[in-house]
């Protein structure tokens, strides 16, 4: 695995917000529209998650199988690739990238026990399915199968900021977690979603970190950016239903910091 974020294949792959928010023709013509796209990848992720608390793998591997799905459909259609099957295949496709690797006959035990709902039938797929989606995800993804999660550079940022406290790390960890449930991995280095996850943490418990972050040479007043703009809409959308009330947090200082963090001398090893 690439131990260097700045020379990685997840370095390279990462796209702009407009590229992430473009529906699939196919999908047009099915009728979905954007609204329809980002609610049914967050519907997704907390497919992942539920399934994976099920199968006990680590919230890495959790975190890098929502990422694969993110990113698949960048490239490809929903109406080609099923996000029902899509996303247990990432999980599994997670599971052994990430070296905790789950057998898909697990995954389809659970698939069945889990999801019966004839409306929806997750439960309809079997192992050949999950190992043939595995090979057309793995083309999707172009084969680059590292991800660099913000959660790496989260405890040496928060003993940096003398932040390291229990209850401080918990929440920060939650925060994390809930930034997978829009698609910052795909577009921004994980070491600044791990900056902002810091700050909202901290306004949460009225921690004073404006000395720490100037000495990171970060401009807190720098103009909110577009990415700040677009997390506020998402927020105001509900798609971070799980951060209840950060989301003008998030667009206050999002764009700021990574105009700021993008634009100076500071680098975190991701």
């Amino acid at each position: 695995m690439a131990t260097n974020f700045w020379t990685s294949s997840h370095y390279k792959e990462l796209i702009e917000q407009e590229e992430v928010d473009l529906v699939q023709p196919l999908d047009k013509e099915k009728g979905i529209t954007l609204e329809d796209f980002k609610l049914i990848k967050m519907h997704m992720a907390n497919y992942i998650w539920k399934l994976a608390q099920h199968v006990k793998v680590r919230q890495r591997v959790v975190a890098t199988a929502v990422t694969y799905m993110r990113r698949v459909y960048t490239r490809k259609s929903m109406t080609e690739y099923d996000p029902r099957l899509v996303a247990p295949t990432c999980l599994y496709l997670a599971s052994k990238a990430e070296e905790s690797t789950v057998q898909a006959r697990l995954l389809v035990f659970y698939l069945k026990k889990l999801y019966s709902d004839e409306k929806y039938r997750y439960d309809r797929y079997e192992i050949k399915d999950i190992l043939e989606m595995e090979m057309k995800i793995l083309e999707a993804l172009n084969y680059y199968l590292v991800v660099f999660h913000p959660y790496r550079a989260l405890s040496q940022l928060l003993q940096d900021a003398n932040l390291n406290d229990i209850s401080m790390t918990q929440l920060t960890w939650g925060v994390v977690n809930d930034t997978y449930k829009m698609d910052l991995i795909l577009v921004h280095p994980p070491h600044l979603i791990t900056l902002a996850c810091i700050y909202i943490a901290s306004v949460l418990r009225d921690k004073d970190t404006t000395a720490w972050f100037e000495e990171l040479r970060v401009d807190m007043n720098v103009a909110k950016g577009k990415s700040g703009r677009a997390i506020v809409a998402l927020a105001e959308k509900g798609e971070t239903s799980c951060i209840v009330g950060w989301g003008w947090i998030w667009g206050q200082w999002w764009g700021a910091w990574c105009h700021s963090l993008g634009t100076c001398s500071f680098s975190v090893k991701p």
